[in-house]
């Protein structure tokens, strides 16, 4: 039989103004019934625009210049527009990648997965409404009949993402595209979706798209995988065969880049150099060839084609990973390029920031003129904590947890309705005047959007300056040399003054929010999920950049993170924050490597790895259940209600932090994965303490 889905030789253009970007370049695919195919790369290298010439959805100026895409016989690229809107959310079903601006803010939920099957079926309103309930129940969202009547902004990012699920299966289509359906959600939510992905595909028997920069994604889901660079295949085969066998030098770049290896070793992380071309101008020859570290003369001068040494296994490469002779070059290593260790932050030193049982609850009010408090979400409960000079504490948990709300009261974007701030000694939250702004100047924000953080009508230079002249800091020269310095620091070129935000790309824009964060010679930079949505090349660039500036500069870290590979690579000491409560804390290997707490147990779990055996063999691992209202919170122990180990006793007494080894390893469980140390080690840890 025939594949369901065959793109032979496809090219997509992009006409601009001025120029036309060749975005998909000669790619030829397939994939079967029931069959999960991943389309892997970094951004900007086609892996989208591909799934959206499936679709024949098409930004302006986009349009299909050669080859076919055909469905089940069918050459749908040839259709035309009234022809392809039958075709689209009926045969195929594509997930967007951000849930939040693709569904509309104005409709109901139920409104808009009605909508889909009112269109593609012929049934009534209240037909289509019972089906829009019946798929919500099918993608696992509680209540689904009561809240089919509540909109897109009253849910969860999780459960927009099962909304987005629910809609594009509304009229149960052949093939299912799912476009970065996880992107920064937490390890937990994004479990979950793709558990729910491959579980609808089993039971539906639909093919599946699953693009993705995040090779740990695939690991564990894609039957096949294609590896895209620069509008081109580079390497595509079946998934266990890629992990156990990458050919390409993009793709092994790509394994490099990890942290979770280079957590392990201490290696420094691996960074592609450069940035993929122009693909207005795509380059001669191999299109990887200014980045690749076996790149030779052949490479540059000739373009090669996909082939393959075993049946289904092809790659477009001359000089093929694993082969030490190449072309007359020996190459003495067949990894990547050696890079010098990265320096260990610096121990020991004395305590420059401390956290003293802070506590925040925001207000609930009911009421458009009276506003009657009504409630308070208790976002931060009894948190205690100490950072050193030198030194790196990396945040965990989910969203909702806290951990957010901790780095805006330690920079003073809110205050705290309990507790104290101590840096280098003094309060912060009692402090006024002159003192108040001269310590807020030695703590520095990097946010997690550095997009919407940026102002988009200032130049880059104007964003670097702002600081400057607000603190009224050095004459007009002086402030242009400090920005030379800073960008040089960050690795920007100095004619990055004159661009605007947009212009930038995303590595270079939180580069550019890392270079703001340090405009004022700060002493301690909180930085909130900085890496979260950035492909793992241009990640593993901005963690090797935040060690390098440690070191150099002498900065301290308030690392805020979901993912625990990450945090660990970068941090001394990591603490665990669930619903509020600081449940785990202590040196970073130690919390990876024996975590005392279920929580910390499941966040590790649900993390994906680029092991295709690992992942199947943690398919019932992780945090399972939704997290509970920080209004309401649960009696006692706050993860109780998720978790597999809890018994009466959680329900009644909260646990407090006791020691699980002498490094200053913590954990609130009455039920811990690991025996705590000894009773004379325990005798004062009968209340929360802050961090060694």
């Amino acid at each position: 039989m025939a594949p369901l889905l065959e793109i032979s030789d496809l090219r997509t253009d992009i006409n601009l103004r001025r120029s036309v970007v060749h975005a998909v370049d000669g790619v030829t695919l397939h994939l079967e019934a029931g069959e999960t195919l991943g389309i892997v790369g970094e951004s900007g290298c086609g892996k989208t625009m591909t799934a959206l010439s499936v679709m024949n959805l098409l930004p302006a100026g986009g349009h299909i210049v050669g080859g076919q895409v055909r469905l089940a016989g069918q050459v749908i690229s040839e259709l035309d527009d009234e022809a392809m809107r039958r075709v689209r959310g009926n045969d195929i079903g594509m997930i967007f990648q951000d849930p939040l601006t693709s569904l509309n803010p104005t409709m109901t939920v139920g409104k808009q997965i009605a909508e889909a099957v009112q269109l593609h079926r012929e049934v009534s309103k209240e037909q289509a409404m019972d089906r829009a309930a019946e798929v919500l129940d099918l993608v696992g969202l509680p209540r689904s009949r009561e809240r089919i009547s509540e909109y897109p902004h009253q849910f969860s990012g999780g459960m927009r993402q099962r909304v987005m699920i629910a809609m594009a299966l509304a009229c149960e289509p052949k093939l299912l595209i799912a476009d970065e359906p996880t992107t920064a959600l937490d390890v937990t939510i994004q479990k979950q979706i793709l558990e729910l992905i491959d579980d609808l595909r089993r039971r539906l028997g639909m093919a599946v798209i699953l693009v993705t920069h995040d090779l740990g994604v695939i690991a564990g889901r894609a039957d096949r995988v294609a590896v895209m660079y620069a509008g081109k295949i580079a390497e595509t085969t079946d998934t266990s065969t890629l992990y156990a066998n990458p050919r390409h030098p993009y793709t092994e770049a790509l394994f490099h880049a990890l942290p979770d290896k280079a957590a392990e070793t201490r290696e420094r992380l691996y960074s592609i150099p450069g940035l993929p071309p122009d693909l207005t101008h795509p380059p001669s020859g191999c299109r990887f060839a200014a980045r690749c570290r076996y790149a030779a003369d052949r490479c540059r001068e000739e373009e090669p084609t996909l082939r393959g040494e075993t049946a289904g296994h092809e790659f477009a490469c001359f000089f093929p990973v694993g082969e030490r002779e190449r072309g007359g070059l020996v190459v003495s290593e067949p990894g990547p390029v050696e890079q010098a260790l990265p320096p260990a932050p610096a121990a020991g030193g004395a305590v420059l920031l401390a956290a003293e049982h802070l506590v925040k609850d925001f207000p609930v009010t009911r009421g458009a003129v009276l506003q009657r408090r009504v409630g308070a979400v208790s976002a931060v409960a009894n948190v205690s904590f100490e950072i050193r000079t030198g030194e790196t504490l990396g945040l965990v948990g989910e969203s909702g947890c806290g951990k957010t709300t901790i780095g805006r009261l330690i920079v003073g974007l809110e205050k705290p309705t309990g507790g104290a701030v101590r840096f280098d000694g003094k309060d912060l939250v009692g402090s006024r005047g002159r003192e108040y702004r001269r310590q807020r100047r030695s703590i520095q924000y990097m946010f997690q959007d550095s997009y919407a953080s940026l102002d988009p009508r200032m130049r880059a230079g104007a964003v670097l300056r702002e600081p400057l002249e607000v603190q009224h800091i050095g004459s007009r020269r002086d402030q242009d040399k400090r920005i030379a310095e800073m960008l040089g620091h960050v690795g920007l070129p100095s004619t990055a003054v004159d661009r605007f935000p947009h212009e930038f790309s995303g590595g270079q824009r939180q580069r550019l929010g890392f270079a703001r964060a340090l405009m004022l010679s700060p002493e301690l930079i909180v930085a909130d999920e900085p890496v979260s949505a950035l492909d793992v090349s241009i990640q593993a660039q901005v963690l090797n950049l935040m060690r390098d500036l440690q070191t150099e500069l002498g900065l301290t870290y308030l690392f805020i993170s979901h993912d625990l590979a990450v945090v660990r690579y970068l941090s001394n000491a990591i603490g665990v924050m669930y619903l509020g409560k600081l449940v785990e804390a202590g040196p970073a290997d130690e919390v990876y490597l024996t975590p005392a707490h279920p929580y910390t147990r499941g966040l590790i779990d649900s993390a994906p790895v680029a092991d295709p055996a690992a992942e199947h063999a943690k398919v019932e691992a992780g945090v399972r259940g939704e997290l509970p209202s920080a209004i309401h919170p649960p009696s006692g122990c706050r993860f109780r209600t998720r978790c597999p180990l809890a018994q009466e006793i959680c329900a009644e007494v909260e646990p407090v932090l006791r020691p699980f080894s002498v490094n200053g390893h913590q954990a609130a469980c009455h039920f811990p994965l690991q025996p705590p140390v000894a009773a004379d080690a325990t005798a004062t840890a009968s209340a929360p303490t802050p961090l060694p």
